[in-house]
């Protein structure tokens, strides 16, 4: 029989998805957040954040979930506690701990008086050291109580994609337990064991090597996608060449995986680049070098630049370009550090008017960049307007499109993701196909590769 209640700090679309999902498991919630909006809207059985199935399924089980704006109610009427606030990236790439530390100032001061044990689970991601020196001792003057006796600590911080964070909480990889001591390590283990719906395996470890590997996965997904979007530029330029083929080749390789081996725009979002970030202000700071973090956010950044330069080259002066996918990937509204709204602004900057569509993101780009893009409502309405399209996220939405859209004009697409490649390549003199990571200019690339190899011969 399910009696464990939880209690989540922090109603974001994390926490509030966690909150949701844990409740579908048959468990009580009890959210706290310091907006009341948030609260208010919780308590009403609705979602206080955008998010793929959170609106139906906290409806579906509001009877477990309720909010609050009280730490003391949360705590001394739950068992586990789950802190996710922001730590927001400073200057230096470190994350401020600011929230963080409010929030656990809070709950020691509702531990105080509470005679049962409690566990306590860090999921705000933090760099290596600062669970153990700057918050547990938090938590222990607050309380006034003794971290593994009184209560117990984890750190454990989630491997989410923002449009599908209720699919992934309830079915991860693996979860990730970073103990203080055995005791509060057993407890979230068999924790997770009742909310999750796979089989996923606890791997379980100090607090430091759990920080350091939460950043690392990170940094490890970037560097892979890094690598395989400068594949992409190497193929464009190779006699014949097609991304797509080598990736098929790489990715069959058991040591390598098909999975973020694509070759695309840069990667974004609110964690991929901050972790990415964060990774090379950890290694400086303990005297190592993270090259390989530091060359990846360099090259990161330099593939809009080079994709800008395409577009710009294949059209005619002031141009309108149309951007089709606002935010950082599909399936979201979330617009940080999206690679479609930097090409955006480098599009503006060279001369061209810039519109744009997405499915979802179209007022938060809207909010964000109004001063470079003209947002357009539907799909169809943005294309009329445009000398060029740029397919920037590999939305389905975006497979509709096919020659009748276009009305016999003459366009320019430059497909990132080649969603369109077998509809519109080669398929009339009025469209200008080009494919990233696709050798176009065969001319140009034979003259390349038999230069080379004739400087070679006559070595």
């Amino acid at each position: 029989m399910i009696n464990k209640t939880y209690s989540i700090i922090g109603l974001g679309k994390l926490g509030a998805s966690m909150a949701a999902a844990i409740a579908s498991r048959g468990f009580k919630v009890i959210g706290v957040d310091v907006l009341e909006k948030n609260v208010n809207l919780i308590n009403e059985g609705h979602a206080p954040v955008e998010e793929t199935n959170l609106e139906n399924t906290i409806q579906m089980y509001k009877n477990n979930i309720e909010a609050t704006s009280s730490y003391e109610n949360a705590i001394v009427n739950s068992d586990v506690t789950f802190v996710i606030v922001p730590t927001p990236t400073e200057s230096s790439g470190n994350f401020s701990l600011e929230y963080v530390k409010n929030a656990f100032t809070e709950i020691g001061k509702s531990l105080r008086d509470k005679k049962e044990y409690h566990l306590v689970v860090l999921t705000s991601t933090v760099l290596p050291g600062a669970t153990r020196f700057s918050l547990i001792p938090i938590l222990e003057k607050e309380s006034g109580k003794k971290c593994g006796y009184d209560f117990g600590l984890c750190y454990s911080p989630e491997f989410i994609a923002l449009g599908s964070i209720i699919h992934n909480f309830l079915n991860p990889d693996f979860n990730l337990i970073g103990e203080f001591d055995r005791e509060s390590g057993d407890i979230l283990e068999k924790c997770y064991k009742e909310i999750i719906e796979n089989d996923a395996p606890n791997k379980r470890m100090s607090i430091e090597n759990a920080e350091l590997t939460k950043i690392a996965v990170n940094t490890f997904i970037t560097t892979k996608i890094t690598f395989a979007n400068a594949l992409a530029e190497t193929a464009s330029k190779i006699f014949g060449g097609d991304i797509d083929v080598v990736t098929d080749a790489l990715g069959a390789d058991k040591r390598i995986g098909k999975k973020y081996l694509k070759g695309g725009l840069g990667y974004g979002g609110p964690c991929f680049p901050r972790d990415n970030i964060a990774f090379n202000f950890i290694s400086n700071a303990v005297n190592e070098s993270s090259q390989i973090a530091s060359a990846t956010d360099k090259t990161n950044e330099h593939l809009t630049y080079r994709i800008a330069s395409t577009i710009i080259q294949n059209l005619p002066p002031s141009p309108i370009v149309a951007i089709l996918g606002l935010a950082y990937k599909p399936f979201t509204p979330v617009v940080e550090e999206s690679h479609s709204l930097k090409l955006a602004r480098l599009l503006k900057i060279r001369g061209a008017k810039v519109i744009g569509y997405d499915p979802l993101a179209n007022e938060n780009a809207r909010k964000e960049m109004n001063e470079y893009i003209v947002v357009i409502d539907g799909l169809k309405n943005c294309i009329a307007l445009a000398d060029g399209v740029v397919i920037a996220t590999p939305d389905p939405e975006f497979l509709n499109i096919d020659e009748s859209y276009f009305g016999g004009r003459n366009v320019f697409i430059y497909d990132c993701w080649r969603l369109l490649r077998d509809e519109l390549e080669n398929v009339s003199n009025n469209i200008n196909y080009m494919a990233l990571g696709v050798n176009k200019d065969m001319k140009k690339s034979v003259q390349i590769l038999n230069n080379l190899w004739k400087e070679e011969d006559s070595k």
